[in-house]
């Protein structure tokens, strides 16, 4: 799914379950075609500021669906 099909609901959702787990969740500003092809989200660990999923390759490569899965794994 791309960040254009991400519904605000959802991504509002996923955010409320990231501030539980002490995670943030970054969507790219300034999108460049990588980001545009596959991902456009990143989560940050909210005490030490270290990428923790969604930069692999290159920043902001997770879509929604694989945020939602690996905060799946973590709750």
């Amino acid at each position: 799914m791309s960040q254009k099909a991400a519904t605000p609901s959802r991504e509002r959702r996923i955010k409320r379950l990231c501030v539980r787990l002490g995670l943030h969740l970054m969507t790219a500003q300034k999108p460049d075609k990588n980001v545009l092809a596959h991902g456009g989200y990143m989560l940050r660990d909210a005490q030490t500021m270290k990428i923790v999923f969604g930069d692999k390759d290159y920043l902001f490569s997770a879509d929604i669906d694989e945020i939602e899965d690996y905060l799946d794994t973590l709750g």
